[in-house]
């Protein structure tokens, strides 16, 4: 699908396709890269298997689109989205995990373009929310977002549990109580 961003930048270049899993290899390098600019690139473990597995496997978890200019094939950014489900409106959402556009694409719609595409694919999926995340210190993202009308949840803190507190709350004692009660 060739896309035009609503900013009049020309984009008949641009074209947005779901990823295949030939794709995987030049994915993981785009979450490097948007990794190394949130400074966060030592946090980043992830394996060309392990995308494979999550994004093409028995049961995906996510999915991707991929912007790339035409008719070269390279690739400008991608859009790492899940969905997920609003009981308050009782219908499902998408979740933007990763939206990123290579530095020396940057400024010119690419990013406008792949959140249009997003926003079109929840639409079509009638979807009543499309939500991301973005670091406090990313000024010229949180300016960007705005500007295309998105609006901060400012009385909504996120939180996660990963690593080692995951494991522990997922194998608590919580679990072992119940589990001994079980045994009596």
């Amino acid at each position: 699908m060739l896309l035009s961003a609503p900013s009049g930048k020309a984009m008949s270049n641009l074209e947005i396709t779901p990823a295949t899993p030939a794709d995987v290899p030049v994915i993981l390098q785009l979450i490097r890269e948007l990794a190394e600019f949130e400074r966060l690139l030592d946090q980043v473990t992830a394996t060309e298997a392990q995308l494979h597995e999550g994004l093409f496997g028995p049961k995906p978890s996510a999915e991707v689109i991929m912007g790339r200019l035409h008719p070269s094939g390279e690739v400008v950014g991608f859009a790492l989205f899940f969905h997920n489900f609003s009981t308050f409106l009782a219908r499902p959402g998408i979740y933007l995990e990763d939206l990123y556009v290579r530095q020396k694409y940057r400024g010119q719609g690419y990013g406008e373009a792949l959140l249009m595409r997003l926003a079109q694919l929840a639409l079509e999926r009638k979807c009543g929310r499309l939500e991301w995340s973005v670091l406090d210190w990313n000024h010229r993202a949180i300016d960007f977002y705005k500007a295309l009308g998105a609006v901060p949840m400012n009385e909504w803190t996120m939180y996660r549990v990963t690593g080692a507190a995951l494991e522990r709350l997922g194998g608590g004692a919580a679990i072992e109580s119940a589990n001994d009660s079980d045994r009596k």
